[in-house]
């Protein structure tokens, strides 16, 4: 019965382990990368324990420390605490720096990121593929919680019954259940998250080009982020075109399927990169052979 005891303890720790495991939000993470950190798990603070004998304990008399009489100011210690000033080496003087070209005039724009990702039919597109991908795995991982409860209730019940070398048998395969499949939801979570790394930094690449051409087209030289404007008017905010020509130009985005590794799909060379789609690009057409001219 001990070791059935020990069991539940360490079963009941790897639930509240994998259960944070499954809340985790792949894609907000990663989209997070830009905003902030949601997803995350973050364990909540201790809360002390009420009630008890702990609120009738009295507290434990502490000596208080016997002051020390302060030492004389003209005494060996009291100049040894005074920090002494320490000669500085000369301050090289700085020749003068020729005058140089001003800078242009500022022609200043604002745009929200956040807004053009809510935007962005690709952003959509990888956030339902992704979010389809996460729930998956929360529900794999609460029903394999059940199954642990069920086998550890299923032992306490028979543990009466049981020699104690079958006991230990039982606990070890359920202990070994368990790591395998913790295992297992931290691979699948990391799939995920490498995922949405790979289809939101196609997004953040391309949005960088899009933000520089619309600014030129625009004439402006400098774009600030709308979040850290107090004020600012319509006419500076390119948010709305900035999206718009992202959805003509990357409407969708390459996501790696549910069962492929992105680690490995990047090691066998076969991820799809910028380089592959301008070598198609570039890429010679077919010749097309003229139709045959029909027998008379």
């Amino acid at each position: 019965m001990l070791r059935s005891r020990g069991v539940s303890a360490l079963l009941a720790a790897v639930v509240m382990s994998c259960a944070d495991l499954a809340s985790t939000g792949a894609f907000a993470q990663a989209a997070g990368s830009s905003g902030g950190n949601a997803g995350w798990f973050v364990p909540k603070t201790a809360q002390p324990a009420a009630g008890g004998a702990a609120q009738h304990a009295a507290p434990r008399a502490t000596p208080a420390p016997v002051p020390l009489p302060p030492a004389p100011a003209d005494s060996e210690e009291a100049q040894s605490q005074t920090p002494p000033v320490l000669p500085l080496p000369p301050v090289p003087a700085s020749p003068d720096i020729p005058r140089g070209v001003a800078p242009p005039t500022p022609v200043i724009g604002v745009i929200s990121v956040p807004d053009v990702m809510r935007l962005s039919t690709a952003a959509q597109q990888a956030e339902r593929v992704l979010g389809t991908r996460r729930d998956e795995l929360a529900r794999d991982a609460q029903k394999e919680q059940g199954g642990w409860r069920d086998e550890q209730q299923k032992l306490q019940a028979q543990a009466k019954n049981m020699a104690s070398d079958q006991i230990q048998l039982r606990e070890r395969h359920l202990q070994e259940r368990v790591i395998a499949a913790q295992r297992d939801f931290r691979n699948r979570n990391r799939i995920i998250q490498e995922a949405a790394q790979v289809s939101l930094g196609q997004i953040e690449r391309e949005l960088v080009q899009i933000i520089r051409q619309v600014a030129a087209s625009r004439g402006m030289n400098l774009v600030l982020h709308r979040e850290q404007v107090a004020l600012s008017q319509d006419g500076l905010d390119i948010t709305q075109q900035v999206a718009n020509q992202l959805n003509t130009v990357l409407p969708t985005v390459f996501i790696p399927a549910a069962n492929v590794d992105p680690e490995e799909l990047a090691k066998s060379g076969t991820m799809p990169t910028t380089a592959d789609a301008e070598r198609q690009q570039a890429a010679p057409a077919p010749a097309v052979a003229p139709a045959a001219a029909p027998h008379r």
